[in-house]
């Protein structure tokens, strides 16, 4: 781990990213991708210290109120949230200001924070996004080895239904020859409906990969599914955009059930909802 003083926090669509690398160890993350040009090795997490900081000056210069993301290539739950307590302070920033707050992350660390995104939630809006990728326990452990496991983010999913917070599942990736079967598919739609998620994110079957993460991702290959490595070269060569053979099928079963169960599905209707804050409504006074 090391410090750094960022220059800025926000981004131009109001994400934030107060770390920089991950240690969750998931073997296809795109955000080792050498096209971040990161100039630390992954696992050395970059924390922007002063990040708090800029967030306040930021959000006592917005004219309007937005929602205010988090999350997008830096999981804001890493562990050494538990000490610094970065997105902590941001979140009461956040509450201060009167602001929302979508946050997304793989860890049961949030819950940590529920008291803040219920407050913020009161006063505005949060949502609380978590990726499933995987149903099988075992597997999920080989795919994403240092993180909760997904059955564990459904009861992260389910508390925070219980406490009123709307929640958003990032359905992806769906790796080729290992997580692309329709029992899994379906596992993690059961999870989704009985948590009663408002939004699944969903591009399609499959998954990218690009220098840097091709190179993580197929070395985890050779240590945990021999042979396998071959037949993705064989099957995709250097491709960016990694297609499962099962795409069409499970992407009818995928869209269906949402549509069935009333889940919001197309992505750009999630980024809408993610985006919104609701209609402010006055108070109206009585003489």
């Amino acid at each position: 781990m090391h410090t750094v003083q960022a220059k800025s926090i926000l981004s131009a669509q109001n994400g934030m990213n107060l770390y920089r690398g991950c240690l969750h160890g998931c073997i296809y993350c795109d955000s080792r991708s050498t096209c971040y040009q990161f100039s630390h090795d992954f696992e050395d997490i970059e924390v922007k210290e002063n990040a708090p900081a800029l967030l306040e000056q930021a959000l006592r210069s917005k004219r309007k109120k937005c929602m205010i993301g988090t999350g997008s290539m830096c999981d804001p739950y890493l562990p050494v949230e538990r000490e610094l307590r970065l997105t902590r302070r941001c979140l009461e920033l956040i509450a201060q200001y009167d602001f929302g707050a979508a946050v997304l992350t793989k860890s049961d660390l949030v819950l940590r924070d529920l008291d803040l995104l219920e407050q913020i939630n009161t006063q505005q809006k949060a949502v609380v996004q978590m990726t499933l990728t995987t149903f099988d326990e075992a597997l999920c452990r080989i795919l994403e080895p240092h993180v909760c496991t997904t059955a564990r983010r459904f009861e992260v999913l389910q508390m925070m239904q219980a406490h009123g917070i709307p929640t958003v599942v990032w359905l992806s990736p769906l790796l080729p020859w290992l997580n692309d079967t329709e029992e899994n598919l379906r596992g993690i739609l059961q999870y989704c409906i009985d948590a009663q998620v408002k939004g699944i994110v969903c591009f399609g079957i499959g998954v990218t990969l690009r220098d840097g993460d091709r190179e993580y991702f197929y070395a985890a290959l050779d240590r945990h599914f021999p042979g396998l490595r071959r037949r993705y070269e064989q099957t995709y060569g250097n491709a960016y955009e990694i297609v499962s053979p099962q795409h069409n099928r499970l992407m009818r079963i995928f869209q269906d059930t949402c549509a069935a169960h009333g889940i919001l599905h197309e992505p750009e209707q999630v980024f809408a909802y993610l985006r919104e804050l609701p209609p402010a409504y006055e108070q109206l006074t009585f003489f």
